[in-house]
């Protein structure tokens, strides 16, 4: 079952790299490369500290779903509830334009 998150959580990085600006996006694909863990963790859990403390300026409630995915990549305990989360919030996203659009 692993592998089948794996891919799952790989699938859902690669929509956000489509989404993004050149150069974040860039960015998200360098630090996925197997040989930058030791840079990948780090930054995940700088993020995810940073998403706890959302209600400062300069940080964002988005800093916490990017690091927890980013977590995911070495932790596969992560990877359904990561998933599940991410499906969820693009689900809901997805209705919240269709209404919008109505």
């Amino acid at each position: 079952m692993s592998e089948k998150e794996q891919a799952r959580l790989d699938r859902q990085l690669d929509k956000l790299e489509e989404a993004l600006p050149d150069q974040p996006s860039a960015l998200l694909a360098w630090v996925r490369r197997p040989s930058h863990k030791f840079v990948r963790i780090p930054l995940a859990l700088l993020l995810c500290l940073g998403g706890v403390f959302s209600i400062l300026p300069l940080l964002g409630a988005w800093m916490l779903p990017l690091g927890l995915m980013l977590l995911a990549i070495d932790l596969p305990i992560l990877q359904t509830p990561v998933n599940r989360v991410v499906l969820w919030a693009e689900s809901l996203w997805i209705r919240f334009n269709r209404w919008r659009a109505r």
